[in-house]
């Protein structure tokens, strides 16, 4: 089968865990014996063109303007328009969020590869959510409703998005992790050296993610742990406001900013930690959270429907999200020594993950 796989990033170029999913996707298709071509965009111009990587095929293009986050690139337009049935069976796009995955619909629209679109999470962490709102109930649906098949990772993300009025094939097909990598026993990492309790953030230092209540809920963690380290793993905009936050409140001494960190490194910080907290506004379903729990870390997590039965099993939900709740949730933990639950996980085996989207693209292309 000759996939095209549409993605604004891949890692390693960039490091969010979507990115990865591209990446560790297009893996293993390739070693299943399929021909795999990812476009996506560069925003370094030193990264090649053309990559043969990993058995499948990297085409970077310009990424054009960007707006919110999202990359508005006529390259990607160009590529798609010139794109025929000969050249490929099947087009998979990832995440209805981004423009890249609009022209992917387009190109569905007025040409003849069917087209599959994966739903990382229905609603964007860059865009401000009143708007965001409105373009699910527009475009957003638009693009859905082009689609083939959409893929979604739980059924009540599978229901939210028969809710928008979607009439396309939805196949649920859980998010998977590596649970032979992931896994409590093994060394930890060098980069966290703690006396104490450590707090873990992992992800982009976005609006939706909501980085700053992790710090404050870590502030009031202190008062009770003095010894207590937060470890912020990941990147974004919003890295300055933090730093700033963390000067203010006068915690830098407990605070690290490890930056992105290689994902071979991540099993290794995640046994370093006792708690992962998550406090976004958002989400699919994470692979921060599948990996912390499979490597025996507690969670706290904001309330995310889909995920709430998973999460429950190894930490808390935190219905009310402010600074305080958060950090209640977090000193309950640290007092409970909270263990993550393996079991939760037993259900999202990468393998399985890669099998079935495989599968269902093989069913619908030439």
């Amino acid at each position: 089968m000759r996939i095209l796989r549409v993605a604004p990033w891949i890692y390693p170029d960039t490091k969010g865990g979507g990115d990865y999913h591209v990446h560790a996707m297009s893996r293993d298709q390739a070693a299943m014996g399929h021909d795999v071509t990812v476009l996506t965009t560069r925003e370094d111009e030193s990264l090649p063109r053309v990559e043969e990587t990993h058995g499948y095929t990297i085409l970077r293009v310009s990424p054009g303007v960007t707006l919110l986050g999202n990359d508005v690139s006529p390259a990607v337009a160009r590529y798609l328009w010139h794109a025929d049935s000969e050249d490929f069976d099947v087009i998979h796009a990832h995440s209805h969020c981004y423009f890249v995955t609009n022209l992917a619909a387009l190109k569905r629209r007025l040409g003849d590869i069917p087209l599959a679109i994966t739903n990382h999470g229905l609603y964007s962490q860059n865009a401000p959510e009143r708007l965001f709102s409105l373009y699910l109930k527009t475009l957003g649906r638009w693009t859905f409703n082009q689609a083939d098949v959409v893929f979604c990772y739980t059924d009540v993300d599978k229901q939210r998005v028969r809710d928008l009025g979607v009439s396309s094939s939805i196949e649920v097909v859980p998010n998977g992790i590596d649970t032979e990598r992931f896994t409590p026993e093994g060394p930890e990492s060098d980069l966290i050296d703690a006396e104490g309790p450590v707090v873990l953030f992992v992800g982009r230092f976005a609006e939706g993610k909501r980085p700053w209540l992790a710090v404050e809920a870590f502030a009031e963690v202190l008062a009770e742990y003095p010894d207590a380290e937060l470890y912020l793993c990941g990147d974004g905009s919003l890295r300055e406001d933090l730093e700033t936050q963390v000067a203010e409140l006068g915690i830098e001494e407990a605070v690290t900013f490890l930056g992105h960190m290689p994902y071979d490194e991540m099993p290794k910080v995640y046994r370093s930690g006792d708690v992962l907290v998550l406090p976004s506004r958002a989400e699919g379903v994470p692979r921060t959270v599948l990996e912390a729990m499979a490597s025996g870390t507690a969670i706290v997590t904001s309330q995310l429907e889909q995920i709430e039965d998973i999460v429950n099993s190894a930490g808390r939900t935190v219905e009310d999200m402010s600074a305080e709740s958060l950090s209640n949730s977090l000193l309950d933990l640290l007092g409970a020594g909270g263990e993550s639950e393996e079991q939760a996980v037993a259900n999202h085996q990468w393998r399985s993950t890669v099998e079935d989207t495989t599968a269902h693209l093989g069913s619908i292309s030439h």
